[in-house]
Protein backbone atom coordinates (compact mmCIF):
# COMPACT_ATOMS: atom_id res chain seq x y z
CA UNK A 1 0.00 0.00 0.00
CA UNK A 2 1.00 3.34 -0.89
CA UNK A 3 0.80 6.61 -0.04
CA UNK A 4 0.22 7.87 3.95
CA UNK A 5 -3.35 7.81 5.49
CA UNK A 6 -4.82 9.11 9.00
CA UNK A 7 -7.31 6.03 8.24
CA UNK A 8 -6.75 2.25 7.59
CA UNK A 9 -6.96 2.25 3.78
CA UNK A 10 -5.78 -1.42 3.72
CA UNK A 11 -9.06 -2.92 2.69
CA UNK A 12 -9.13 -0.62 -0.37
CA UNK A 13 -5.63 -1.20 -1.50
CA UNK A 14 -6.35 -5.15 -0.97
CA UNK A 15 -9.68 -4.68 -3.11
CA UNK A 16 -7.70 -2.97 -5.78
CA UNK A 17 -5.04 -5.57 -5.99
CA UNK A 18 -7.77 -8.46 -6.50
CA UNK A 19 -9.23 -6.59 -9.04
CA UNK A 20 -5.87 -6.15 -10.90
CA UNK A 21 -4.97 -9.95 -10.22
CA UNK A 22 -8.53 -11.14 -11.77
CA UNK A 23 -7.95 -8.46 -14.96
CA UNK A 24 -4.71 -10.41 -15.57
CA UNK A 25 -6.34 -14.04 -15.57
CA UNK A 26 -8.59 -12.67 -18.22
CA UNK A 27 -6.12 -11.38 -20.53
CA UNK A 28 -4.31 -14.31 -20.40
CA UNK A 29 -7.09 -16.28 -21.19
CA UNK A 30 -8.18 -13.88 -23.82
CA UNK A 31 -5.00 -14.26 -25.31
CA UNK A 32 -5.06 -17.75 -25.81
CA UNK A 33 -5.05 -19.55 -29.09
CA UNK A 34 -4.68 -23.35 -28.09
CA UNK A 35 -8.42 -23.48 -26.87
CA UNK A 36 -11.41 -21.05 -27.40
CA UNK A 37 -11.02 -18.20 -24.95
CA UNK A 38 -14.95 -17.47 -25.21
CA UNK A 39 -15.78 -21.27 -24.32
CA UNK A 40 -13.47 -20.76 -20.95
CA UNK A 41 -14.05 -17.36 -19.53
CA UNK A 42 -17.97 -17.84 -20.55
CA UNK A 43 -17.76 -21.03 -18.56
CA UNK A 44 -15.46 -19.70 -15.59
CA UNK A 45 -16.32 -19.61 -12.48
CA UNK A 46 -13.92 -16.71 -12.17
CA UNK A 47 -15.30 -14.33 -14.48
CA UNK A 48 -18.27 -14.54 -12.62
CA UNK A 49 -16.88 -14.27 -9.36
CA UNK A 50 -14.99 -11.09 -10.75
CA UNK A 51 -18.07 -9.35 -12.01
CA UNK A 52 -20.11 -9.87 -9.17
CA UNK A 53 -17.24 -8.81 -6.33
CA UNK A 54 -16.46 -5.71 -8.96
CA UNK A 55 -20.01 -4.43 -8.60
CA UNK A 56 -19.89 -5.22 -5.04
CA UNK A 57 -16.91 -2.43 -4.46
CA UNK A 58 -18.57 -0.25 -7.07
CA UNK A 59 -21.91 -0.28 -5.86
CA UNK A 60 -20.66 0.23 -2.29
CA UNK A 61 -18.78 2.66 -3.44
CA UNK A 62 -21.80 4.42 -5.08
CA UNK A 63 -24.07 4.12 -1.94
CA UNK A 64 -22.11 5.02 0.69
CA UNK A 65 -18.89 6.91 0.02
CA UNK A 66 -18.85 8.97 -2.70
CA UNK A 67 -22.05 10.85 -1.63
CA UNK A 68 -21.00 11.64 1.31
CA UNK A 69 -17.70 12.25 0.39
CA UNK A 70 -19.40 14.93 -2.24
CA UNK A 71 -21.63 16.89 0.79
CA UNK A 72 -18.26 16.33 2.63
CA UNK A 73 -16.52 18.38 0.38
CA UNK A 74 -19.17 21.17 -0.74
CA UNK A 75 -17.36 24.31 -1.76
CA UNK A 76 -14.15 22.86 -2.88
CA UNK A 77 -15.05 22.46 -6.81
CA UNK A 78 -11.62 21.07 -8.06
CA UNK A 79 -11.91 18.22 -5.14
CA UNK A 80 -15.28 17.78 -6.25
CA UNK A 81 -14.49 17.53 -9.76
CA UNK A 82 -12.27 14.72 -8.41
CA UNK A 83 -15.64 12.57 -7.15
CA UNK A 84 -17.33 13.35 -10.35
CA UNK A 85 -14.54 11.53 -12.47
CA UNK A 86 -14.73 8.35 -9.77
CA UNK A 87 -18.52 8.01 -10.16
CA UNK A 88 -18.10 8.76 -13.95
CA UNK A 89 -15.60 5.95 -14.73
CA UNK A 90 -17.62 4.22 -12.74
CA UNK A 91 -20.30 4.34 -15.70
CA UNK A 92 -17.88 3.03 -18.20
CA UNK A 93 -17.10 -0.12 -16.06
CA UNK A 94 -20.06 -2.18 -16.64
CA UNK A 95 -20.90 -1.67 -20.40
CA UNK A 96 -17.58 -3.12 -21.14
CA UNK A 97 -18.70 -6.08 -19.20
CA UNK A 98 -21.57 -6.40 -20.92
CA UNK A 99 -19.62 -6.39 -24.12
CA UNK A 100 -17.52 -8.82 -22.91
CA UNK A 101 -20.22 -10.73 -21.95
CA UNK A 102 -22.55 -10.67 -25.48
CA UNK A 103 -18.90 -11.48 -27.13
CA UNK A 104 -18.87 -14.43 -24.99
CA UNK A 105 -22.46 -15.37 -26.55
CA UNK A 106 -21.87 -14.81 -29.92
CA UNK A 107 -20.79 -17.60 -32.05
CA UNK A 108 -20.00 -15.66 -35.24
CA UNK A 109 -18.15 -12.70 -34.91
CA UNK A 110 -17.52 -12.86 -30.56
CA UNK A 111 -14.13 -14.13 -31.25
CA UNK A 112 -12.69 -11.57 -33.05
CA UNK A 113 -13.82 -8.86 -30.91
CA UNK A 114 -13.08 -10.25 -27.71
CA UNK A 115 -9.58 -9.45 -27.74
CA UNK A 116 -9.64 -5.68 -28.11
CA UNK A 117 -13.18 -5.98 -25.70
CA UNK A 118 -10.68 -7.51 -22.94
CA UNK A 119 -7.81 -5.06 -23.37
CA UNK A 120 -10.53 -1.93 -23.23
CA UNK A 121 -11.48 -3.40 -19.95
CA UNK A 122 -8.30 -3.73 -18.69
CA UNK A 123 -7.49 -0.44 -19.79
CA UNK A 124 -10.63 1.30 -18.36
CA UNK A 125 -10.61 -0.41 -15.24
CA UNK A 126 -6.96 -0.10 -14.61
CA UNK A 127 -6.51 3.79 -15.09
CA UNK A 128 -9.50 3.91 -12.61
CA UNK A 129 -8.37 2.19 -9.71
CA UNK A 130 -5.05 3.56 -9.96
CA UNK A 131 -6.89 6.95 -10.63
CA UNK A 132 -8.77 6.48 -7.65
CA UNK A 133 -5.74 5.60 -5.15
CA UNK A 134 -3.78 8.80 -6.68
CA UNK A 135 -6.86 11.29 -6.52
CA UNK A 136 -9.83 10.01 -4.86
CA UNK A 137 -8.76 7.68 -1.83
CA UNK A 138 -6.40 10.92 -0.49
CA UNK A 139 -10.07 12.55 -0.59
CA UNK A 140 -11.94 10.07 1.17
CA UNK A 141 -9.14 9.70 3.98
CA UNK A 142 -9.20 14.00 4.18
CA UNK A 143 -13.06 13.63 4.87
CA UNK A 144 -13.39 10.19 6.54
CA UNK A 145 -15.05 10.06 9.82
CA UNK A 146 -16.15 7.05 11.83
CA UNK A 147 -19.20 6.98 10.63
CA UNK A 148 -18.76 7.04 7.24
CA UNK A 149 -16.26 4.67 7.53
CA UNK A 150 -18.75 1.98 9.43
CA UNK A 151 -21.42 2.64 6.60
CA UNK A 152 -18.95 2.08 4.20
CA UNK A 153 -18.08 -1.10 5.61
CA UNK A 154 -21.46 -2.24 6.32
CA UNK A 155 -22.66 -1.68 2.53
CA UNK A 156 -19.96 -3.60 1.43
CA UNK A 157 -20.69 -6.19 3.89
CA UNK A 158 -24.18 -6.50 3.16
CA UNK A 159 -23.63 -7.09 -0.67
CA UNK A 160 -21.68 -9.55 -0.07
CA UNK A 161 -23.90 -11.40 1.81
CA UNK A 162 -23.83 -14.84 2.70
CA UNK A 163 -21.13 -15.44 0.09
CA UNK A 164 -18.19 -14.74 2.65
CA UNK A 165 -16.35 -17.90 1.97
CA UNK A 166 -15.70 -17.53 -1.06
CA UNK A 167 -15.20 -13.73 -0.52
CA UNK A 168 -12.43 -13.85 0.98
CA UNK A 169 -10.22 -15.93 0.31
CA UNK A 170 -10.74 -14.63 -3.07
CA UNK A 171 -9.78 -11.52 -1.86
CA UNK A 172 -6.84 -12.38 -0.15
CA UNK A 173 -5.06 -14.59 -2.31
CA UNK A 174 -1.24 -12.99 -3.21
CA UNK A 175 -2.06 -10.67 -0.35
CA UNK A 176 0.61 -10.15 2.29
CA UNK A 177 0.23 -11.55 5.88
CA UNK A 178 0.48 -8.16 6.88
CA UNK A 179 -2.72 -7.13 4.62
CA UNK A 180 -4.70 -10.61 5.55
CA UNK A 181 -4.24 -10.28 9.20
CA UNK A 182 -5.82 -6.43 9.20
CA UNK A 183 -8.66 -7.81 6.93
CA UNK A 184 -9.25 -11.01 9.20
CA UNK A 185 -9.09 -9.24 12.27
CA UNK A 186 -12.19 -7.43 12.27
CA UNK A 187 -13.81 -11.00 12.24
CA UNK A 188 -15.03 -12.91 15.05
CA UNK A 189 -12.49 -15.89 15.95
CA UNK A 190 -15.05 -18.50 14.92
CA UNK A 191 -15.06 -16.74 11.47
CA UNK A 192 -11.07 -16.59 11.21
CA UNK A 193 -11.19 -20.35 12.32
CA UNK A 194 -13.58 -21.21 9.64
CA UNK A 195 -11.06 -19.04 7.06
CA UNK A 196 -8.25 -20.94 7.78
CA UNK A 197 -9.65 -24.18 8.43
CA UNK A 198 -12.30 -24.72 5.81
CA UNK A 199 -12.66 -21.12 3.19
CA UNK A 200 -8.97 -21.16 2.35
CA UNK A 201 -8.78 -25.07 1.45
CA UNK A 202 -12.15 -24.95 -0.69
CA UNK A 203 -10.99 -22.05 -2.37
CA UNK A 204 -7.63 -23.59 -3.22
CA UNK A 205 -9.31 -26.97 -4.06
CA UNK A 206 -11.36 -25.03 -7.00
CA UNK A 207 -10.77 -24.75 -10.63
CA UNK A 208 -12.34 -20.95 -11.38
CA UNK A 209 -10.67 -20.59 -14.40
CA UNK A 210 -11.22 -23.80 -16.07
CA UNK A 211 -7.05 -23.88 -17.32
CA UNK A 212 -5.61 -25.82 -14.70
Amino acid sequence: MSGTYKHDMTMMFVIHDALRRELDQVARIAARTTDDPRTLLRTAAGWEMFKSYLHVHHGAEDEALWPAVRAALAGRPDDLAVVDAMEAEHATIDPLLDAVDAALADDNGGAERLGDLVDALVTGLNAHLKHEEDAGLPLFDDVATPQLLMAFGQAHTKRIGPDSPRYLPWLLDGASEAASESVLRVLPEPAREAYRNAWVPAYAASDRWGVG
